[in-house]
């Protein structure tokens, strides 16, 4: 299982992000990956607000990977409890989750350099559409910066927000910001 913890400010960040105040603040994430075949897994996760220890957010999520097309497409269910709600309520924030992804190696002698297009949909229990996200990315990975440290630099764009954003991802911890002073960390334990 993979933990960790998770930092968000600026007034919630993300800036495509749907926040609410249980999603503010220092909460603990923790995911599992389930492999169902060759190319294909079920990924659960779910969180906690640290200083409640109330849950903020659980999901079920299928995702298939593509290595020829280099993509990925990703279908799930997901809980947003809002404001420490009883779970009866939290069906009220019941969504859908459609995600995809394709990565494009626009320079062959340097894998490392890329290119991302990423997609996301949210719709509500009855199918509607919530949240839109689109984004293209320009990805550097620099192994072994110093022995056994991998980093990875992401600039993106978010098409539909118009909304720049950058991500320094080192092999235990990733940083985000958004030019609209939203900013998030996250400490992998």
């Amino acid at each position: 299982m993979e933990t960790s913890l998770r930092l968000r400010g600026g007034g919630g960040g993300g800036g495509s992000r749907p926040q609410s105040k249980s999603q503010e603040g220092l909460r603990i994430h923790a995911k599992e990956k389930l492999p169902i075949a060759s190319n294909a897994l079920l990924q659960a996760h779910g969180e906690i607000h640290a200083a409640t220890g109330a849950p903020t957010y659980l999901a079920l999520l299928f995702r298939n990977f593509y290595p020829r097309l280099s993509a990925n497409l990703g279908l799930g269910l997901a809980i947003h409890f809002r404001n420490n709600q009883p779970l009866p309520l939290a069906w009220d924030n019941f969504s859908y989750t459609l995600r995809a992804s394709k990565a494009i190696i626009p320079f062959p002698s340097n894998a490392l350099l890329g290119i991302n297009l990423k997609g996301r949909l949210l719709a509500d229990k009855y199918f509607n559409p919530t949240t839109r996200t689109a984004a293209v990315e320009l990805a550097w990975t620099i192994l072994d910066l110093k022995r056994g440290q991998d980093v990875r630099l992401k600039l993106g764009y978010q098409l539909l927000h118009k909304m720049p954003y950058f991500q320094l991802r080192e092999n235990n911890w990733t940083f985000n910001a958004y030019m609209d002073g939203k900013w998030d960390v996250r400490f992998d334990l």
